[in-house]
Parts: C-alpha cells; sequence; structure tokens
C-alpha cells in the first residue's frame, strides 16, 4: 500500500483535487485487490494443513468431527496390517485440495497482474 501510495497517479489525483476516500476506492483499491485474492488463496492451504496437523496430533477439532488430520491419525495403525487405502485416500484428498488451491492462487495472479506481460 505505501508503495502505490507513493506513485505517480495518486500524487495526480491528489493534484486534481480528489479527496481520501476517492483516492482509497477508485486509485488505491483496485491496484491492491490482485495481491489481496492471491494472498488469500495462499492462505487457506496453510490453514487447511494447520488443521489437518492439529487433529493429526489430536489437539484438532472434537472426535464426532470427521476431518483429514483426523483420519490420517486413525489410518496410521490399520496401515501395519495392509489397509492401505484407509491412509491413502484422506492423504490424497489433503494433497489435491491444498495444490488445487495453490495453483488456483497462482493462476489468479496471472491473470490480474496487470504488470505482467503475456508471453508467447
Amino acid at each position: 500500500m505505501i508503495s502505490i501510495k507513493n506513485r505517480e497517479f495518486i500524487e495526480a489525483a491528489r493534484a486534481l483535487g480528489a479527496g481520501p476516500w476517492r483516492t482509497m476506492f477508485v486509485d488505491l483499491l483496485p491496484n491492491v485487490m490482485a495481491q489481496v485474492i492471491v494472498y488469500a488463496t495462499l492462505l487457506i492451504p496453510a490453514a487447511i494443513v494447520l488443521e489437518a496437523s492439529l487433529s493429526f496430533l489430536g489437539v484438532g477439532v472434537p472426535p464426532p468431527t470427521a476431518d483429514w488430520g483426523s483420519m490420517i491419525s486413525d489410518a496410521s495403525g490399520f496401515f501395519q496390517y495392509g489397509y492401505w487405502w484407509f491412509l491413502l485416500f484422506p492423504s490424497l484428498a489433503l494433497l489435491t485440495t491444498t495444490l488445487a488451491f495453490n495453483i488456483f492462487g497462482d493462476s489468479v495472479r496471472d491473470a490480474l497482474d496487470p504488470r505482467a506481460g503475456i508471453y508467447v
């Protein structure tokens, strides 16, 4: 925000008589929305993995509620008896979800970045 606030088009808007609210909503906010959306899409997988890690350790969501961390934790006991799919499918679901959010955030960044050139 501070680097965009000190750019020439903000100074030009102020010189033309734009108030602080107009400057914030018309000039600053559209230039920052891409970074905010990308940051949000990168925080979602981090929150999912953090919740799954805490549930794997037993400190997460209470037991009647199903979540991937507790499923992986419960399945680790069955893995030694040959039931590998109990461990595989919750782990793949967690991996696929976090990877999908990361790819989505990267594609949103590519689509909304005004300074990125189009390379064919």
